[in-house]
């Protein structure tokens, strides 16, 4: 049963998560956060910090991770083929029709109309685990503000955008400026 339930699940993450990986942030956290309680909205943005740090696709990292903690290695086939499924099939039948018929209008038209939808998924998930990470339980006021994790957040934002720093240095960064603030908090 629990089986079916990752492979669903991650089905649909596969299924409706156009744009990439960061399209599929708010459908995964549907589903494991919300619709199963598999995880906690905080072990959830602990998932995706580990989903984007290590090799591979986010959505079936996730889905490998929340497999094998909810159904040990089975589950993490399971959930993780639930996921790609959908990928290969769609992609398959999409790269012979655009084969042939990638003049026409019409495919480049619905083309450019994902775009903005791509966007405001994109948006959805960043602003979500924005919100997890820089106030205390997710609340939204001032008196909740986690002002350290607010600053490492905007230090990382101005030495991405304006000082064009090396993505992977700057979550290095982040990561140790989290530590030591970790380690402060105690």
């Amino acid at each position: 049963m629990i089986g079916l339930q990752l492979f669903w699940s991650f089905l649909q993450v596969g299924l409706f998560s156009v744009g990439g990986g960061y399209a599929a942030i708010p459908l995964i956290r549907s589903q494991v956060v919300q619709a199963h309680d598999w995880l906690t909205m905080g072990e959830f943005t602990d998932l995706i910090t580990i989903a984007e740090m290590t090799p591979g696709p986010i959505a079936v990292n996730a889905a490998t991770f929340v497999g094998i903690r909810i159904a040990g290695v089975p589950g993490a086939v399971i959930a993780t083929l639930g996921c790609i499924a959908p990928s290969v099939l769609i992609v398959s039948l999409m790269a012979a029709a655009y084969g042939r018929y990638h003049d026409m209008a019409v495919i480049r038209e619905v083309m450019g109309s994902l775009r903005p939808a791509v966007v405001a998924l994109i948006a959805s998930a960043g602003l979500a685990v924005l919100r997890q990470v820089v106030f205390f339980g997710g609340d939204m006021r001032l008196e909740m503000v986690k002002w350290a994790e607010a600053g490492i957040f905007l230090a990382a934002l101005f030495a991405l955008r304006r000082l064009r720093w090396n993505p992977i240095l700057t979550m290095a960064l982040c990561g140790a400026a989290g530590l030591c603030v970790g380690l402060a908090r105690g």
